[in-house]
């Protein structure tokens, strides 16, 4: 029996449907999980994603021929049943559900599983073979609850102010910078932020998101209006003179990769948060089981310890050559540029 997902050149292909879900090379009928750069590229001629998605494309990739539905909304492409459901990752990201003659493939694209009360809460969604991310499959990544991260960040933010310094905290200018604005919004008034942050603020608020207010860094602003304030950068930002401004500045790197100590050593961080819009290994764990797939294709990350792993414990698994993952460099963008 032919598989209802392949694994081609081009991306993840459903020959009865006719499309890919999240290529990597332009084609004709795309479904996207989610904006992230990774998962999300340009050049396809038709674009299906959810609907809060859809306003970060547009910033993102621009004009195109778009189409969004809600969770749990089907929707049939020949004689394939489609439909998308909640992934946590970021806002709209979501896992997709095909169906084809009683068989249920489900894509999760990336996913966490603890509600951070912005992007949805994680659906498990039943299924005969899931398709699973496994960026943090090693069992030494075990986050601590959210709140208990954000109090971290926030006491760090105290102890700078009594040293005279600004707090500059890296953050992915989609999914991290929103969380990190949840979190410093109850204890300042004034966050500025980078303005690629400033450009996704703007548009996620305009699709009528709720988000902190925010102040833009901009060349017009005095050095003596951050003394003691807090910044939300993205990565491409650090180590740029674009932060010269700050000083006296600390910076505080919001990444799970941050739960290795020598990350932050190597991105010569004052402060390390193990902050990830990924499951870590427990959550990929329980979120593979909940789906009772009695097969599991293992992507982007630590494939083979963690398909090893699930072999391991009866259930088949795979490994399978994707390119994603990129989102984790987060490419600097003209908007990032023209604030340097």
């Amino acid at each position: 029996m032919p598989s209802i997902i392949e694994f081609t050149d081009k991306g993840l292909y459903c020959p009865a449907g006719q499309f890919y879900i999240d290529p990597w090379k332009p084609v004709d009928k795309a479904f996207i999980t989610h904006a992230h750069s990774d998962h999300a590229k340009p050049g396809n001629k038709y674009y299906l994603c959810h609907r809060d998605t859809l306003p970060m494309l547009q910033l993102r990739l621009g004009d195109n021929h778009y189409q969004s539905i809600g969770w749990n909304e089907s929707l049939y492409m020949n004689e394939v049943k489609v439909s998308l459901h909640p992934a946590g990752h970021i806002i709209g990201s979501s896992q997709v559900r095909v169906e084809h003659k009683g068989e249920v493939w489900v894509v999760s694209g990336d996913y966490k599983t603890e509600n951070d009360g912005i992007s949805g809460a994680f659906e498990p969604v039943p299924c005969n073979t899931f398709i699973t991310e496994s960026t943090f499959g090693l069992p030494i990544y075990h986050w601590k609850p959210q709140e208990a991260i954000y109090t971290d960040i926030r006491n760090w933010i105290h102890s700078n102010q009594l040293a005279g310094k600004t707090s500059v905290l890296i953050a992915y200018s989609l999914g991290k910078a929103q969380r990190v604005l949840k979190a410093v919004a109850e204890i300042t008034g004034n966050i500025f932020v980078h303005g690629a942050i400033w450009n996704t603020h703007q548009v996620l608020t305009q699709a009528g998101w709720r988000l902190p207010d925010v102040i833009r860094v901009t060349p017009e602003l005095p050095k003596e209006a951050f003394k003691g304030q807090v910044v939300i950068a993205p990565p491409s930002a650090d180590g740029t003179p674009w932060m010269r401004r700050f000083a006296p500045y600390s910076v505080g790197v919001c990444s799970g990769w941050m739960q290795v100590r020598g990350h932050q050593r190597r991105r010569n961080a004052d402060a390390g948060f193990a902050l990830s819009d990924h499951a870590d290994w427990n959550g990929l764990l329980e979120a593979v089981k909940a789906t009772g797939a009695e097969k599991v294709f293992v992507t982007h990350g630590f494939q083979s310890v963690f398909s090893r792993y699930l072999n391991e414990q009866g259930i088949a698994a795979g490994e399978v050559k994707t390119e994603y993952g990129a989102e984790e460099e987060e490419a600097v963008t003209e908007p990032e540029k023209a604030d340097e």
